[in-house]
């Protein structure tokens, strides 16, 4: 298939699936998004709470060998078997033989979903039956989950009723959320009654006591391991845990970053194997499951009552547990230093809901075999391989809205670059060699996707554009040579082009003759950085904020020798090598600038995200420190002028005209969005801030064909905002131009609406 049709076939399914599911996982994963910010909030000890979790993680993975020879311990000493498996197959093999055809009762458990352990069970004639009413849902649907933690959470009420009265043909159909729920606890229970073995995943496993934990929304899960005579609980090495004291932050941190829920609806902690008590089958709720019905969806209310005797008990003769333990390519991925983190993860599911693309089209399109969300392609890549990552792995943007909101600190976006980077090293031969800027095949894979070739070496073609603008402009927006963008290079032909200009900023500032401030009466030195896209394109917001600066008493400086990329357009395509050498050509730029005492202030907020958090990857330690205490965002420096009494005066005042303003992703991420509205405030204009965190253009996400719909719905709760603002503001180069093509009218940074106009 040729890279166009490839293209072509992508964009189709997602347009299917903005069409058919998007709506039900955009309800879904917001409300799940919208409650784990309220809930986090109101945490007074959300952050160290993060940090003790992800300590426990590290150690526990450091100690993975040591902790399951304790575990083994502590299982065996009480009767229960543990089995640790190479590989799918052998987890199956050992799971058949324990069930040996009877009937089985499962709770959610995405590890078996990994192994396919329905299929291998009932290709010996066992009976299986999910217990989870998502799970249930999609098992009678005969598809596969959508989401880690919401595996139906893309079907509607009206969908699950339309099932259910087609499967089951009830007297009356079935409509309301109530009577499905009822409906299935019936069904549930039954099949629980009757099953000879219980098949339970387990959210954490500790080495001391032998004790699993199982935190659900529903009630199934504990009935399923008590009620049949034989429990097998199947688990990634991953989830064990030192000790039972340990679990302590991940119940606090689970149900708040998953659903929303202060803790979730049952939390069951056993030490098995543990006597069958007699089941209360009735319509008790814990009181936890009741405030949390409202953020729960209609898809996920099965809650099917308490059962007795939850928790620690004498090992019991007549039951039997087995505890099998999968590596299927886990302990390799311990091994490696940039895919080890995925370990870390507890499977919540917050960067699916905190993720714009997920958010639209959910984990039939964004998810492997298994996995789904900003973390599924660690774990793709680690369980299926890079080709199974691959199918997914662009749908990630690098945009770090999942960073605050992983409660174990993963740095998924690198997680996602690094696979990036394997999948490029694995392709064929691409073409526009031309675009290699000079770096040795080493550096920068031959068979690297020669779109992904041409966005990541923007520089270069920023370069060209500028030295022979306007001509460049002109030729680029002639339709022949668009078709061939769009069938060579899979750029959307619905997409404007960046205008090029040829007076660069740095020419701009070398024409005006430099600084307007003296050093006599400066009140600070800085450099303005100029950025590729501010040097080269959005030349307008670079001179805005020099002249505001300026204006605030700063002696500016926009020197050549500055105008290098941060490396973050060849970071976004996977491009380590290449960004690294960007990075080291950068930090050598700055770092002069730094020493000699001033200011660098960053315009773009992609950039300055790289100088804070990528240059600790491609950087030695030091030198991405300097860097990054060095640098400010532009509203931040002028922000922190106005704290320490420089004279607003010069700057543009608003005198209460109504703004709209969209802060860029990665702003939010390093917490600067509040400094821009406070400027803006405090200059007299009346602020509306964005209510979404994502405008989908996420830089070259946008302009590439097979994304271009996607993007254009996530952005699209911007045109319901700010569909009526008379002036539009946004802190990013994609932000400004995805509002663009929203809008139909130009939004602009926040620096030209304060800037004083050029004289």
């Amino acid at each position: 298939m040729s890279k166009s049709d490839s293209r072509a076939e992508t964009a189709a399914r997602i347009r299917h699936l903005l069409d058919t599911e998007g709506d039900a996982v955009a309800e879904n994963t917001r409300g799940f998004n919208r409650g784990r910010r309220e809930s986090t909030g109101a945490l007074a000890d959300y952050e160290s709470l993060k940090s003790e979790a992800r300590a426990i993680k590290e150690d526990a993975i450091e100690r993975l060998p040591e902790l399951i020879d304790d575990l083994r311990e502590s299982v065996e000493a009480r009767g229960g078997h543990l089995y640790v498996a190479d590989d799918a197959a052998d987890a199956n093999e050992y799971v058949r033989e324990v069930v040996d055809g009877g009937n089985v009762v499962k709770s959610k458990s995405m590890t078996t979903e990994e192994l396919d352990l329905n299929e291998a069970l009932e290709a010996d004639g066992a009976r299986v039956t999910e217990t989870d009413l998502g799970e249930w849902v999609i098992q009678l649907a005969e598809e596969d989950p959508s989401h880690i933690i919401g595996p139906a959470i893309h079907k509607s009420r009206e969908g699950i009723a339309e099932l259910f009265n087609e499967r089951f043909d009830p007297e009356e159909p079935l409509e309301t959320a109530e009577e499905l729920t009822a409906f299935a606890r019936e069904k549930l229970l039954a099949e629980i009654r009757e099953a000879d073995v219980g098949v339970t995943g387990a959210n954490f496993l500790t080495a001391d006591s032998g004790s699993l934990a199982l935190v659900t929304s529903e009630g199934n899960a504990r009935k399923t391991a008590v009620v049949p005579d034989t429990h097998v609980a199947v688990s990634g090495v991953e989830k064990v845990l030192p000790t039972v004291e340990d679990l302590a932050p991940f119940v606090e941190l689970i149900g708040r970053s998953g659903t929303g829920q202060d803790i979730t609806s049952y939390v069951s902690l056993f030490t098995p194997p543990t006597p069958s008590p007699p089941v209360e089958f009735g319509e008790a709720r814990s009181a936890s499951a009741e405030r949390a019905e409202s953020a729960k969806p209609d898809s996920a209310m099965a809650d099917l009552g308490p059962v007795a005797g939850d928790g620690a008990t004498e090992p019991h003769p007549d039951r039997e547990f087995h505890l099998v333990l999968v590596d299927n390519g886990r302990l390799a991925m311990r091994e490696d230093d940039d895919l080890r983190e995925t370990l870390y993860c507890i499977r919540c599911g917050a960067c699916s809901n905190s993720c714009g693309n997920f958010q639209s089209v959910g984990g039939h399109a964004f998810g492997g075999e298994t996995y789904s969300g900003g973390i599924a392609t660690g774990w793709e890549a680690g369980v299926e391989g890079l080709d199974t990552a691959a199918e997914f792995n662009d749908l990630c943007t690098g945009c770090s809205r999942c960073v605050p909101a992983c409660p174990v600190e993963i740095d998924i976006p690198w997680i996602n670059t690094v696979v990036r980077d394997r999948i490029n090293r694995s392709g064929d031969p691409g073409d526009l060699d031309f675009l290699v800027d000079g770096l040795t095949p080493d550096e920068e894979p031959a068979g690297l996707d020669p779109t992904k070739r041409l966005f990541g070496n923007f520089e270069t073609v920023a370069r060209l554009g500028s030295a022979t603008a306007p001509l460049s402009n002109w030729g680029a927006s002639l339709g022949p040579v668009r078709a061939a963008m769009d069938r060579w290079l899979g750029i959307a032909p619905e997409r404007d082009l960046p205008t090029f200009e040829r007076e660069t900023l740095v020419d701009w500032f070398a024409a005006r003759g430099g600084p307007r401030v003296t050093e006599s009466m400066a009140r600070r030195e800085a450099v303005v950085y100029p950025d590729v896209y501010t040097n080269h394109v959005a030349v307008d917001r670079g001179k805005a904020a020099v002249r505001a600066l300026e204006a605030l008493g700063v002696r500016v400086r926009v020197p050549e020798s500055a105008a290098v990329a941060s490396g973050r357009a060849p970071l976004s395509q996977g491009m380590i090598e290449t960004a690294r050498g960007k990075a080291e050509r950068c930090r050598d730029a700055l770092l002069p600038e730094i020493d000699a005492g001033r200011d660098v202030v960053v315009v773009e907020p992609s950039d300055l995200a790289a100088f804070e958090r990528e240059y600790e990857r491609l950087l030695p330690a030091d030198d991405a420190e300097r860097v990054a205490d060095g640098c400010y965002e532009v509203l931040e420096y002028v922000f922190g002028l106005l704290e320490n009494g420089a004279d607003p005066e010069g700057l543009t005042a608003g005198d209460g005209e109504p703004v709209a303003y969209h802060a860029h992703c990665q702003q939010r991420t390093l917490d600067l969005e509040a400094h821009t509205v406070a400027v803006l405030e405090r200059l007299g204009y009346e602020v509306t801030t964005s209510e979404t965190e994502c405008c989908g253009m996420a830089g070259s996400f946008g302009y590439k064909s097979q994304y271009y719909e996607l993007s254009m719905d996530v952005g699209e709760p911007l045109v319901e905002q700010f569909g009526d603002a008379d002036r539009v503001l946004a802190s990013g180069t994609s932000c400004g131009e995805q509002l663009d093509a929203l809008l139909g009218s130009p939004a602009e940074h926040p620096i030209e609406a304060i800037a004083p106009a050029d004289r």
